[in-house]
């Protein structure tokens, strides 16, 4: 069974990133509205690489976990002010779910939930993995990645959900360019360059081709050094979570 659910895992993937989006729902908190929203970098992605329109939406509550998101409201597209039913389904959990093993048990259950709702509404599903705190913030402990990539990945294999791993993207940029700020000073919210990861990073998972080219920089305030970096790492997170997979598929 391990297996089957691993192998859809894939399947999935492959098929959210042969079809054309057209609307596209983020559900979160502040890690994904700082800096203007994340979804306000996907979007001009996406519309550079397809050369369509593009509509992404986003709910955010502040401090939020997920299941402070009431779901069947927001899969109303009334609800969103569109005339059709969005495509993909993105959430992100809150920061703290992952630390205890209550906490995982809750978000994975939440997103199961969401996702056989979202899915029986013929919408895809994706999670968007969260990053680690820095030393900046009280709730720091080492390793952190450890159990959010843990829960993320059993929330995924368990909902039929892709998983886009930002948090990967933040611990490899970290190591090739120790320098680089990608937290805000509060050592917990992303940076301007740290949404911009997120975004390049959600966009290899859901088209499976690399950023690495496009020229939207957020309208000049990414300079081209960071541009390039950022969209290199995001493809080399995205291609280290697909081996993963295929690595448990194999054990």
């Amino acid at each position: 069974m391990k297996f089957f659910r691993l192998l859809l895992l894939l399947f999935l993937a492959l098929q959210t990133q042969s079809e054309q989006l057209k609307n596209i729902l983020f559900v979160g908190n502040s890690y994904l509205y700082y800096n203007n929203s994340v979804h306000n970098y996907v979007e001009p992605m996406l519309r550079e690489h397809h050369g369509s329109e593009i509509e992404t939406k986003l709910s955010a509550i502040g401090g939020s976990k997920l299941h402070h998101h009431n779901i069947d409201h927001l899969l109303n597209p009334k609800n969103l002010n569109l005339d059709q039913q969005i495509d993909l389904l993105i959430m992100q959990g809150g920061s703290t779910e992952v630390v205890s093993e209550k906490d995982q048990e809750k978000f994975i259950q939440t997103v199961q939930q969401y996702s056989a709702k979202a899915q029986k509404l013929g919408v895809k599903t994706a999670l968007y993995m969260t990053h680690a705190f820095t030393e900046a913030d009280r709730r720091f402990e080492p390793n952190l990645i450890k159990k959010i990539t843990k829960t993320y990945f059993a929330a995924g294999k368990e909902s039929n959900s892709i998983v886009i791993p930002v948090g990967l993207a933040y611990e490899i940029a970290y190591k090739e360019r120790p320098n680089i700020k990608l937290h805000h000073v509060d050592g917990t919210h992303p940076s301007q360059l740290g949404t911009y990861l997120g975004a390049a990073t959600v966009f290899a998972s859901i088209t499976g081709k690399s950023p690495e080219g496009l020229e939207f920089d957020y309208y000049g305030a990414i300079n081209d050094e960071d541009r390039v970096f950022l969209q290199k790492i995001a493809w080399k997170a995205y291609g280290n979570w697909q081996r993963r997979v295929m690595v448990k598929i194999n054990d």
